[in-house]
């Protein structure tokens, strides 16, 4: 799949879509030395021995840049390697992912940034940045060594997709993360009240007899989160969330100015809860899938910008795992190689996004509240760039997945849209397979 690195490029015929510029018309787009070199360049200045790649009919836009992917790597590489965890995110369109520290050791320690750093770099997948441990093992006791996990080269921290239910924790470090600009990620959930939950707390969940997941839950640790943010000034992301009284509050709270962002995962702006009277773990996911009146909303909220981003929540399980019965099945699923359809599929399709707007969501919006570079076509920028067959129809299969992850909600689901093309740094990692192609 890798092509030789450091070709120059001129992609052509394409409709490039890139919000950071405004940007959404037919132009030509020349790498040169893996960064864009120009938009729509005049001829003299395209070199004459460069590679063209016609994309006629398709988007180009800026790389896809997930917030929260769980790598699983060191300590459960049944479950997801680096490695195929970096190749599932090419094949979705991604061209930077943030790296969960759920992994065992968890990342609380310089030496476990540079473990996953070193591993990213030989797999040759997606850039992968690291999300450092807020906590110490990730036990909500207390902070982990930040400043020492900046130095090393984390990009965020958080302990998701644990929440972190110590309050003077948490508003410790966003006062302290101050001193180095990063973000505080949150997966807002209070523990006490979501213990051994299975699937949304509502009408289905007690006709199905399962114990539900409150959204009073997730509405309480949102509030508190939002509130230490506003008395610290600190950088917080709260997410994914799934609860319509959690896109309430975050709405006031950006009314009033405060710095607080917002992402959701694909799977809650499309399926409900009806899905788990099948009793199939593969909708046994978290955030959980909620009522059609909660699906409603975070589509409105991602449409309207309540909502910064729609990040994967990629929780690869093994098969092994995920075959157990619902109540022993663990949460999770792949999504990193469905993201992009989904969002198409849901959002575009049903005229909720336009492209600008849905490349905004997964990718300008991403790397801005991560702090990193993506997100833009601007020249002088890296080229990591996405090329996305809009009409193309499929039918998920995750056992065509890169991912070592088969299990996904959006499994047997017919999409329309995927990428073709992935390229990083200028380097086309990724090209769609024709045997892949054109599946309805």
């Amino acid at each position: 799949m890798n092509e030789t690195a450091n070709r120059d490029l001129l992609i052509e015929n394409g409709r490039l879509v890139d919000p950071s510029q405004n940007l959404d018309r037919s132009a030509r787009l020349l790498v040169i030395d893996g960064c864009v070199a120009a938009i729509d360049p005049a001829d003299a200045d395209i070199p004459t021995d460069c590679d063209r790649l016609d994309a006629s009919g398709k988007i180009v836009a800026p790389g896809l840049v997930d917030l929260g992917a769980e790598l699983r790597e060191p300590g459960n590489e049944e479950d997801e390697t680096i490695e195929s965890g970096s190749h599932a995110a090419l094949a979705g369109g991604y061209t930077s992912v943030l790296c969960c520290s759920s992994t065992r050791p968890c990342i609380d320690s310089p030496g476990g940034v540079e473990f996953v750093r070193q591993k990213a770099t030989k797999a040759r997948g997606a850039r992968i940045h690291v999300i450092g441990c807020l906590s110490k093992g990730r036990e909500g006791d207390q902070m982990a060594e930040l400043g020492l996990l900046a130095d090393a080269g984390a990009v965020a921290f958080s302990d998701a997709p644990k929440s972190m239910p110590n309050d003077a924790l948490l508003k410790r470090a966003l006062e302290y993360c101050r001193m180095f600009d990063l973000p505080i990620i949150d997966r807002p959930e209070v523990p006490e009240l979501a213990e051994n939950g299975m699937m949304h707390d509502g009408r289905i969940s007690l006709v199905l007899g399962l114990k539900g997941l409150p959204t009073e839950a997730e509405d309480l640790a949102v509030a508190r989160d939002v509130r230490l943010a506003e008395a610290t000034s600190g950088r917080l992301h709260v997410g994914p969330v799934s609860t319509m009284g959690a896109v309430d509050m975050i709405r006031r709270v950006k009314s009033r100015g405060i710095d607080v962002t917002a992402s959701v995962c694909p799977h809650n702006l499309c399926l409900s809860d009806v899905e788990l009277r099948s009793f199939d773990s593969k909708y046994k996911v978290h955030p959980p899938l909620r009522s059609g009146k909660h699906v409603e909303t975070l589509q409105k909220a991602v449409a309207d910008g309540t909502i910064d981003a729609i990040q994967s929540g990629h929780m690869p399980r093994s098969r092994e795992k995920k075959m157990d019965d619902l109540d022993l099945s663990p949460f999770g699923g792949a999504a990193l190689e469905t993201t992009l359809a989904t969002t198409i599929t849901y959002m575009i399709n049903e005229q909720l996004l336009d492209w600008s707007a849905a490349v905004d969501r997964l990718s300008t919006a991403p790397a801005k509240i991560a702090g990193i570079a993506g997100g833009s076509l601007r020249p002088g920028s890296a080229a990591d760039i996405v090329i996305i067959d809009p009409n193309q129809n499929w039918t998920v299969n995750g056992t065509q997945f890169r991912s070592h992850c088969i299990s996904s909600p959006l499994d047997g689901h017919s999409l329309r849209g995927r990428a073709t093309h992935t390229i990083v740094g200028g380097e086309i990692r990724y090209r769609l397979r024709p045997e892949l192609q054109h599946i309805a």
